[in-house]
């Protein structure tokens, strides 16, 4: 196939005062007028500056040309070498300075007459840039790159019919080349005319009708225009060559949805899904979107699992097939289900950690603690930068009551430093709860603090760590401006209602206390928790209501309540603290 080649290259980021640097100077040098010295210094100069460019340095060899020009102003070879080198440094204006200098100087160079137009080119003048090529192809009327550049340079001008022209010509020359009639259907759709662009696409198939890209050229003209009858015309010439192909049967799937054919839409969907040649990661790309969309409709739910389904009977051995059916059943919440096709991913490529943090998560949102934990170790050992392998590991530790270890893990999954924000918060939160476990009060409240650092608003990090407070009788004040905080943002928890209860209580805000702990009452869960009723009973009995309170004590007990003295309130029916 010909190819043609545009000229211009543009580098990365304007540099500009390129020439700028230490110059050289004679002032305390005797003056030298011996040409033959010139001579030889100006080569010398010339010569450097080649060498400074192969290397890379275009500054240095901006500084060396400019010397050179010093000593000698007649060399039109120095101002192209300067154009070159301002067009590296992303310098458009002095480019095009030395650029126009080159070509004045030797006009019939057409290596400095590529250059001048390379240089409009990079100051956007592409009128100018078409003119210099324009008379190019006249002194080089053989040369098709030439012509081409001309033709994509009026089209950068927006001048859409005059690149057709040009075009047109070319293709006089060269025939039916792929990257010439390319170019003119794109013009055409620039200028709406349809028919046209994909009039020139049928002579690619024309001329080499086994091409099914060409076929899919047209068929996307035609979809793009909302000629999806036209479209699908090609579709089915693609299977007549083709029966199984993908694409095909997938415009032809995109075409039935478009008109509420499901049963076409579903015929011509599976059975591209069904070929093993279709990518996996295509069908993944596909399938991926019925993640989000399973959220908002659940008919999609049987869709994306079937359309998974086959992919695995169609990759049996990749491992992405396996993944996306274990993210399908997740979004699907069917545990079981994703586990065994994550772990069977897993089994075909042990390699992606985000296949490993899937199948953690599905243990902690099934309550195993003992399979996380036995999970996040191995995770911990395989990759052991990995930030969230350490934060499952705490928190499986944590959920088994082995609190120095989940202490460890946490601390460790901090010092990974590569954590999201949001868990970073997490981390923390679950220290507060970890070192008020083992008693260490001090680093409980530093991570509490830390945590809401991170997220002020969370309303279980300010629960707790003002609960922990007013457990041990510390800074009750700002533990009930966290409690009321958290009931600010879910009014309607009974657990956070019995925590500002029972912080007004150690506030000897008795009466207060009594209005929290009973609104929490009026919740269900909050009848059957014994601490919820142990401290009734002991708001209760500071209220001088000590029949009631004896009785809500009896109740929590009754309900499994476990804490000191609760046997003695009862029995000696008195608040014991």
């Amino acid at each position: 196939m010909r190819v043609f080649l545009t000229v211009i290259s543009i580098a990365g980021i304007l540099i500009t005062g390129a020439c700028s640097g230490p110059k050289k100077t004679l002032r305390h040098q005797a003056v030298i007028k011996d040409p033959a010295v010139l001579e030889q210094r100006a080569d010398s100069l010339f010569f450097a500056a080649q060498r400074s460019k192969m290397l890379g340095d275009f500054r240095t060899a901006i500084t060396q040309y400019s010397d050179y020009l010093r000593l000698n102003k007649n060399n039109p070879t120095v101002y192209y070498e300067l154009a070159r080198l301002f067009m590296e440094v992303q310098n458009p204006g002095y480019s095009l300075g030395f650029a126009r200098r080159a070509a004045a100087m030797d006009p019939d160079n057409h290596w400095f007459q590529i250059t001048l137009a390379d240089a409009f080119a990079v100051n956007e003048q592409f009128d100018s840039a078409a003119t210099v090529f324009d008379k190019l192809t006249a002194r080089y009327p053989e040369n098709e790159d030439y012509l081409y550049n001309k033709a994509m340079f009026l089209a950068k001008a927006n001048k859409p019919a005059s690149a057709l022209a040009v075009f047109s010509q070319l293709e006089k020359k060269t025939g039916v080349v792929e990257e010439v009639i390319y170019q003119k259907q794109r013009l055409l759709l620039k200028m709406s005319q349809v028919d046209a662009a994909a009039a020139e696409i049928r002579k690619l198939i024309d001329n080499n009708p086994q091409e099914l890209r060409y076929y899919f050229l047209l068929a996307e003209v035609y979809d793009a225009n909302d000629r999806g009858a036209e479209a699908t015309a090609i579709y089915q010439e693609v299977l007549r060559k083709d029966p199984d192909n993908a694409r095909a049967l997938l415009g032809l799937a995109s075409y039935a949805r478009k008109n509420n054919d499901k049963p076409g839409y579903w015929a011509f969907l599976t059975r591209a899904f069904a070929n093993p040649s279709y990518s996996i990661d295509e069908k993944v790309a596909y399938v991926y979107p019925y993640l989000q969309m399973m959220q908002l409709d659940s008919t999609k739910v049987e869709e994306g699992l079937e359309l998974t389904s086959l992919i695995v009977k169609a990759h049996p051995k990749d491992a992405k097939a396996y993944a996306l059916r274990g993210d399908m059943y997740s979004q699907a919440d069917m545990l079981d289900s994703a586990q065994q096709n994550y772990t069977q991913a897993l089994s075909l490529d042990s390699s992606r950690f985000s296949v490993w943090y899937q199948l953690m998560w599905i243990y902690s949102r099934k309550e195993d603690p003992n399979a996380l934990l036995a999970l996040s170790k191995t995770v911990t050992d395989k990759f052991p930068r990995e930030f969230m392998g350490y934060y499952f590991k705490g928190v499986a530790s944590f959920l088994l009551q082995q609190y120095p270890a989940a202490i460890g893990a946490l601390n460790k999954a901090l010092e990974t430093g590569n954590g999201e924000k949001k868990f970073m918060a997490d981390v923390q939160s679950l220290l507060g709860d970890a070192y008020h476990a083992t008693g260490q009060h001090p680093q409980s409240d530093s991570s509490y603090e830390k945590a809401l650092l991170l997220r002020p608003d969370d309303p279980l990090v300010l629960n707790n760590y003002s609960y922990y407070l007013s457990l041990r009788g510390e800074n009750l004040d700002h533990a009930a401006e966290m409690s009321k905080r958290s009931l600010e943002l879910e009014p309607e928890s009974p657990t956070y209602m019995d925590t500002y209860a029972w912080i007004l209580f150690r506030q000897d805000k008795f009466e207060d206390a009594r209005h929290w702990i009973e609104k929490a009452l009026q919740f269900p869960e909050a009848q059957q928790n014994p601490n919820v009723l142990e401290h009734y009973g002991d708001i209760l009995f500071n209220l001088k209501d000590v029949t009631k309170a004896v009785e809500y004590w009896q109740k929590a007990k009754d309900k499994g309540a476990t804490s000191v003295g609760l046997v003695r309130k009862i029995a000696e029916k008195k608040y014991i603290q």
